[in-house]
């Protein structure tokens, strides 16, 4: 037997439809380089998206082969929007999907860069980075949840994860705080919908 082919049109027409569709997924990735190309932190938000350590590497290895010499900030590549900047010896990059706006990945962009600058006191490098990891994996869940963007502005960024001038780096105590405040709103949010639910049902 000899395997049945869809006519040409039909899968054409298939695959752009499949294209086009939204996605959840704002952003797909986000990640930070040094300047040998060198993961220093990255989180995949859209779980369909190089599922494996290996796939994950060899794309961001592609992506920093690609724009470390190059003098733009926007790339894009293995079918992915890419905006990236780099600081010192870091590389920062955010990855969205081929349809994405490039200006939200921009301004998620922006507001990373601008809230870890203020974080480590504009010492935007490899080593106090890496001495202040904990504030700046709480900087991105801030930011992006599950690859829908929260917030833009960096001052407001800051003021959420607990950060205080005189807390370099983020003590146990004001991470846990913060733990415990997302957890308080997550319950309110259930805690309100539950009773728009109730009222519903009464009336």
């Amino acid at each position: 037997m000899t395997a049945q082919s869809c006519p040409r049109q039909h899968c054409a027409s298939t695959m752009d439809s499949a294209a086009l569709e939204p996605s959840l997924y704002t952003v797909k990735a986000v990640f930070i380089t040094d300047n040998d190309g060198n993961r220093l932190l990255s989180k995949y938000f859209d779980p369909e998206l190089y599922p494996s350590m290996k796939e994950q590497k060899n794309f961001e290895k592609n992506v920093f082969d690609k724009t470390h010499k190059a003098d733009n900030e926007i790339a894009f590549v293995e079918g992915m929007t890419i905006v990236y900047k780099s600081s010192i010896d870091l590389f920062f990059y955010v990855v969205g999907s081929a349809q994405e706006n490039e200006l939200m990945l921009m301004a998620v962009l922006n507001c990373l860069f601008e809230s870890l600058s203020q974080m480590l006191r504009k010492n935007v490098e490899k080593r106090t980075l890496l001495d202040n990891m904990d504030g700046v994996f709480l900087v991105v869940d801030e930011i992006i949840d599950g690859g829908v963007i929260l917030e833009s502005d960096p001052q407001q960024v800051i003021e959420k994860v607990n950060y205080r001038a005189d807390d370099n780096p983020l003590s146990e105590q004001s991470v846990a705080q913060h733990i415990t405040e997302k957890l308080a709103l997550t319950s309110n949010v259930l805690q309100s919908a539950k009773e728009q639910i109730k009222w519903s049902i009464l009336k």
